[in-house]
């Protein structure tokens, strides 16, 4: 089994904290996800995370008016910079402070970041492309000046349209008027009269207003005009008051207000180009504005918490709202009221999650009581279900893959019908129960869950939803439980040092259990039903045959799992007992391999056979969690605690941010009295897809994908001095040896010139070429066959290609179904799209052709010689004589 799994994409997070940014051409949406950023393609209707990722969650975005380059500075103030077509970290680099906003000029030139008090302007990095000798900088980033005035952090920067002036908007109740370079004339202009903090300030599209935007709810706009306190002047002398500007000053010409109830303004946007100005609250409310008149367009509640950002697509159509809190995620189209995107994640911690069989979409569940369903293609949560009142903690699918079961702590266990989407059946025992854990039996037809309150397991029927046993013998609670996949024993694993094999389809119902050295924390069956793999609290891995009830061999895994010393730690990473232990394990799809997770920031590749580590990921390295470091700063240990752990809220300057809304023990889990909490990494499910290309991992920060790199990016063991593109179109227009063409095409594997020789290769020698590749491209070649299915508009030119491939080689791709199920179900995707496609076409083309066989024929439109048309359903040939001259004549059909 191949081992190489890389990080693919990041699930079940839209947006974390700090600001939205839009591509130029509008059609993406960038959103800081933690410490990493995800595209979400809003045209496409796809996602993908970038793959680099900060030590710091990320604070604020940039991205040039080219939308080549991205810049991305965490709390810290480290700065990468990406190139968003490569995706590809250029440069790191360090601000001194921390940074607060970020702001790209309009020429693309410089860009200007707000560092504390202090407002820095650089110039913005060259690529190769913009360099003469197409070379890369050795120190990209170069300061252009440091602009002092403020006296509290700068909260907005705004660029003039020319990128000759910005704005600054900042907590010390100003706004100020910025000259990039010295301007002849001009001297830097302070707005004051706010009352609170200015959260934006903004020009208008002819430069001559600015708006600014205070968090009370005030708006003004100001505009250059005469002091009216000026000493009243002669004709003459207004003439060179007018010439030299000595009495004109910005001035404000209007105020208007919000007036939302004891609601502050949390972030606000204007748009030059259609007047447009919106404003998010903290009440969950948004308000969209017509200026300079101030006119309400449309409010409306996305939220019932802050909106903590709101952006503004290029052509003024798109609205973006992010909310921390919740983890929400909206595109609002404001002309047609509807919503472009609305995606939102869990809010507590997920605590299980399912691959379907197609696997296709992932299922995951959480504390918040929400059942949310993922598709892995496009990376959104495509249904969300709401009906369970308390945290669900178990989620399982049946063998045919179109119901869902799952646990809850109310007491609970629900039946999901994912074609419908609709519970259809629910559970419940006798008593009341907190369900921990559940099984399905591969039919269908049992499904049986296990308690911590209760030592038995519940078996209901899923036809009637009657309880048809229960069944007792342990001695603690149920922690696990699983159906054998072939479904002939139920395996339950307790926290009284046993796991117990149950015949629960015989009269006698026996159990036979098998004794561990500590608490069981979690079962997994190979697929062939003939291995049994146990974790429990000691860190131990255990291999048991089922039908013996033997033990086979053993893993210890606690200096492999452990990792990470947490804040609150006495110990070291080495020495911390909590986290060295699998909380959860799962076989892969070919049996050969064991993955591993537990409450650290490692996940662990295990081979069945060898019992060896082949690999271990680490599945974050960002230091706002508790747990990913393996040694604590000793500056940050003081004698009252780790200065992490401190409540500051107290010396925050906003009134808001100073209130403790909180009770003690209002939170779950953890100690009640500690009034801080910094989230603790830890992955709390694994599941391997059943193609086993890739596996899914449910951590802190998200739904973690991790998959084979399946874009070689060349093979240098097959390239020759030889074999390049032109010598690759010379074999194919001037030769015509069009397998040696095709094979030297994938030899570089460049995309266009691969598409090029696909598409030159006659239909006539598809069948030969095909015949004689070698296995060894078969894969990549009927993949990249099923893409251009899907892409191109050639469809018979690759359905021809694919029959041709599986008519030779059919019987490789039968014997090496497991490493080419990929490739088989994007041809199965490819080709069930052409069918839909061409069905749909039929459609709306059948009535058009019945119309024009049932029209009568004459001599203008005619019919060839010899030519079938259809006549009362039956087909006739139509005899027309070519030599008659008589125009009276009507030729038409036959009787």
């Amino acid at each position: 089994m191949k081992t190489e799994f890389k990080f693919s994409n990041l699930l079940g997070t839209v947006y974390s904290q700090g600001n939205l940014l839009f591509s130029p051409d509008g059609t993406c949406l960038f959103s800081p996800v933690g410490n990493r950023v995800t595209i979400f393609d809003l045209v496409n209707n796809t996602s993908h995370t970038l793959p680099f990722a900060h030590r710091k969650n990320i604070a604020c975005l940039g991205l040039t008016p080219r939308g080549n380059l991205l810049l991305s500075v965490d709390e810290d103030g480290h700065a990468i910079l990406t190139n968003i077509l490569k995706k590809l970290p250029l440069h790191h680099f360090r601000f001194k402070d921390k940074v607060s906003t970020l702001a790209f000029s309009p020429s693309g030139r410089h860009f200007a970041v707000g560092v504390g008090r202090h407002i820095e302007v650089w110039h913005t990095p060259s690529t190769p492309d913009q360099n003469v000798d197409g070379e890369l900088e050795f120190a990209p980033f170069v300061r252009h000046r440091v602009y002092t005035g403020h006296y509290d952090i700068v909260s907005s920067l705004e660029w003039s349209s020319d990128s000759r002036f910005f704005l600054s908007g900042a907590k010390d109740l100003t706004a100020k008027i910025w000259s990039l370079d010295p301007e002849e004339g001009f001297q830097p202009t302070t707005l004051a009269g706010h009352k609170d903090s200015v959260l934006g300030a903004y020009f208008t599209k002819d430069q001559e207003k600015i708006y600014t935007i205070s968090k009370d709810g005030a708006v003004f706009r100001w505009e250059y005009m005469k002091n009216p306190n000026a000493p009243e002047l002669d004709e003459n002398e207004e003439m060179e008051d007018f010439d030299n500007d000595t009495h004109m000053q910005w001035r404000i010409a209007e105020r208007h207000y919000f007036l939302q109830s004891n609601a502050k303004v949390k972030c606000a946007a204007y748009h030059p180009d259609t007047n447009i100005l919106v404003a998010g609250f903290s009440n969950g409310v948004f308000g969209l504005y017509d200026m300079p008149d101030f006119n309400m367009i449309h409010t409306l509640s996305i939220s019932q918490n802050d909106i903590d950002f709101v952006t503004i697509n290029k052509t003024g159509e798109w609205l973006s709202f992010g909310a921390s809190k919740l983890g929400q995620l909206l595109v609002w189209e404001w002309q047609s009221e509807s919503y472009v995107l609305k995606q939102q994640g869990h809010f507590d911690s997920m605590n299980a999650l399912v691959y379907t069989p197609d696997g296709q979409r992932i299922i995951t569940v959480a504390d918040d009581g929400k059942i949310k369903v993922w598709d892995i293609k496009s990376g959104f949560c495509i249904v969300t279900f709401t009906e369970h009142t308390s945290g669900i903690t178990a989620c399982e699918f049946t063998k045919k893959g179109n119901v869902l079961f799952t646990s809850s702590l109310d007491g609970s266990i629900r039946a999901w019908d994912l074609v419908r989407y609709r519970n259809f059946r629910t559970f419940t025992a006798p008593t009341r129960l907190s369900f921990s854990c559940l099984a399905v039996d591969p039919s269908g037809e049992v499904v049986c869950a296990g308690s911590v309150d209760s030592f038995d397991i519940h078996t209901w029927s899923v036809q009637n939803g009657q309880l048809l046993d229960r069944l007792a013998g342990h001695e603690g609670p149920v922690s696990s439980l699983a159906f054998a996949p072939d479904g002939s024993v139920l395996l339950s694993g307790s926290w009284d040092h046993t796991v117990r094999i149950w015949n629960i389809f015989d009269r006698t119902q026996t159990s036979e259990p098998l004794q561990l050295q500590a608490d069981v924390l979690d079962l997994a069956l190979r697929p062939d039903s003939k291995q049994l793999a146990v974790s429990t609290l000691d860190g131990q891995l255990t291999f048991w045959s089922v039908s013996d009830a033997q033990q086979q061999s053993g893993v210890d895994g606690r200096r492999d799992v452990s990792g990470g010393r947490k804040i609150t730690d006495r110990r070291t990473a080495a020495n911390a007992s909590g986290a060295k232990s699998f909380t959860t394990i799962r076989y892969s799809a070919d049996g050969s391999c064991v993955l591993a997770g537990g409450n650290s920031k490692y996940i662990c590749l295990y081979s069945v056979s060898s019992l060896v580590l082949l690999k271990k990921f680490t599945v974050s390295i960002n230091l706002s969690l508790s747990g990913t470091q393996e040694f604590l700063n000793s500056k940050l240990l003081t004698e009252a605690g780790p200065e992490g752990m401190f409540d500051d809220r107290g010396e925050a300057s906003d009134l808001e941010d100073r209130l403790d809304n909180l009770l003690p023990g209002s939170k779950r889990g953890g100690d009640p009295s500690i009034r801080k909490r910094v989230p603790e990494v830890r992955v709390t499910s694994v599941a391997f897809s059943p193609t086993g290309r890739s596996f899914c991992a449910a951590s802190t920060e998200g739904l973690l994908i991790y998959s084979l790199d399946t874009t070689l990016a060349f093979d240098p063991v097959d390239l020759d001095i030889e074999i390049t593109p032109a010598s690759t179109l010379q074999v194919l227009e001037q030769e015509r040896d069009y397998l040696k063409a095709l094979v030297m095409a994938f030899r570089l594997n460049e995309a266009s010139l691969l598409r090029r020789i696909f598409e030159g290769i006659p239909h006539g020698n598809i069948s030969l070429v095909v015949s004689g590749l070698p296995v060894v491209y078969l894969p990549r070649l009927l993949r990249f066959v099923a893409i251009q299915a899907e892409s191109s508009p050639h469809l018979e030119f690759c359905l021809l290609w694919i029959k041709a491939i599986l008519e030779s080689h059919g019987t490789w791709v039968s014997e090496n179904r497991g490493t080419m199920e990929a490739e088989l179900r994007t041809v199965n995707r490819a080709v069930t799209k052409i069918k839909e496609e061409l069905r749909r076409l039929a459609e709306e083309n059948v009535y058009t052709i019945d119309y024009l066989l049932g029209q009568p024929a004459t001599e203008e439109t005619g019919f060839l010689d010899g030519q079938k048309t259809l006549a009362n359903g039956e087909a006739k040939i139509v005899d027309i004589d070519m030599d008659k001259d008589d125009e009276d004549g009507w030729i038409g059909l036959e009787d």
